[in-house]
C-alpha cells in the first residue's frame, strides 16, 4: 500500500483539499497539547490517501469564562480564520468547525514554526533598534528590566489590523508561526469577537500610527463584505450572535474613519498574561 500523502506545513491556505480533508477527514488523536488553557489534542487527519497533522479543540474541554458564552470558542476559532480569508492575507490555518472523537470541535491544520525566525525580543536601553517597534518594559528578574520589541514586519501589521478587527484578547508571542518559506501564521483565537473592546496583543508597535494604504483597501473590501445580505455575514452569523456580527461591521468602519492602528483603550489590560 503507497504511503499516504502529507499535505506540506507551509503554505497550506492555497491547498484545494485541506479544508475537505479537515472536514471530512478521519481523526486521530497523537497526544495532548498540555500549555494550551483549554483541551487541545494533537492528532492526524486521514482521507482518501493524504494525511496531515492537525490541532482539534473540542467543545466539551473548553474551560468557562467569565465574560463569554460557554461552549462558543471553537466556532470563534473558525470565525477567525473566515475573516482572515476575506483579508487575503491568509494568516490564520485553515480551520474547520466539526464532529470529532470527543463531539463537535475546532480543528485546524498544523503549522510547523521556524524558531530561528524570531519576531519577539527583549533588548537592552530604551529605544527598540533599527528593524524593531517597541511593546513596553518587561521584568526579566532580579529586579532588572527590558525593553519588550517585536519586529517591525508587515506580516505582523497585516495581523495587528485583523486582531483589531476580530477584537482579539489574546495575541501572545507563542500565538505567532513563521514558517521557512517566509510566511506567517497565528494560532489561538478562542477569545476573540466580544462586543466590547477587548484587544490584548503584544502588537502595539504601530498603535496610533497611521494604517498602510494596503490595510485600507482591505477594511474597504471588508466593509463591504459584511453586507447583512453577504457570503460572509451569512457565514459569520452561523458561528457568532448577530450582536457580534455588527461589533465586526463598527470595528471596520472605526478603523476606516481613524486611518490609524487602535491605541491601547486604558479601560481593559493592554498586554495579555503571560505575554508568550
Amino acid at each position: 500500500m503507497p504511503a499516504p500523502e502529507r499535505i506540506p506545513q507551509g503554505g497550506v491556505t492555497t491547498h484545494d483539499g485541506a479544508l475537505e480533508l479537515l472536514t471530512r477527514g478521519e481523526i486521530t488523536v497523537r497526544g495532548r497539547i498540555r500549555e494550551a488553557s483549554n483541551a487541545a489534542l494533537y492528532c492526524s487527519v486521514a482521507l482518501d490517501g493524504r494525511e496531515a497533522h492537525c490541532v482539534y479543540k473540542p467543545v466539551a474541554g473548553e474551560r468557562p469564562l467569565w465574560d463569554f458564552p460557554d461552549g462558543t470558542l471553537a466556532q470563534r476559532e473558525v470565525a477567525a480564520y473566515e475573516l482572515s480569508e476575506a483579508t487575503g492575507w491568509g494568516l490564520v490555518p485553515p480551520t474547520v468547525l466539526r464532529d470529532g472523537p470527543y463531539g463537535e470541535g475546532m480543528c485546524q491544520l498544523w503549522i510547523e514554526d521556524d524558531p530561528a525566525r524570531s519576531l519577539l525580543a527583549l533588548a537592552d536601553g530604551d529605544e527598540p533598534g533599527d528593524g524593531w517597534k517597541a511593546v513596553g518594559l518587561a521584568e526579566v528578574g532580579e529586579g532588572r528590566t527590558a525593553l519588550l520589541v517585536h519586529a517591525d514586519d508587515p506580516r505582523l501589521r497585516r495581523l495587528a489590523v485583523l486582531d483589531a478587527v476580530i477584537n482579539n484578547g489574546d495575541r501572545k508571542g507563542g500565538h505567532l508561526l513563521p514558517v521557512a518559506d517566509g510566511r506567517l501564521y497565528a494560532i489561538d483565537h478562542g477569545v476573540t469577537f466580544h462586543v466590547e473592546d477587548r484587544l490584548r496583543t503584544l502588537l502595539w508597535g504601530w498603535a496610533g500610527e497611521p494604517l498602510t494604504e494596503e490595510a485600507l483597501v482591505v477594511l474597504e473590501t471588508l466593509d463591504a463584505s459584511l453586507d447583512g445580505r453577504s457570503a460572509l455575514a451569512g457565514r459569520l452569523a452561523e458561528l457568532i450572535t448577530r450582536d457580534e456580527v455588527s461589533a465586526v461591521r463598527s470595528r471596520v468602519h472605526a478603523l476606516r474613519t481613524s486611518a490609524r492602528h487602535p491605541e491601547p483603550a486604558g479601560n481593559w489590560p493592554a498586554i495579555p498574561w503571560p505575554p508568550v
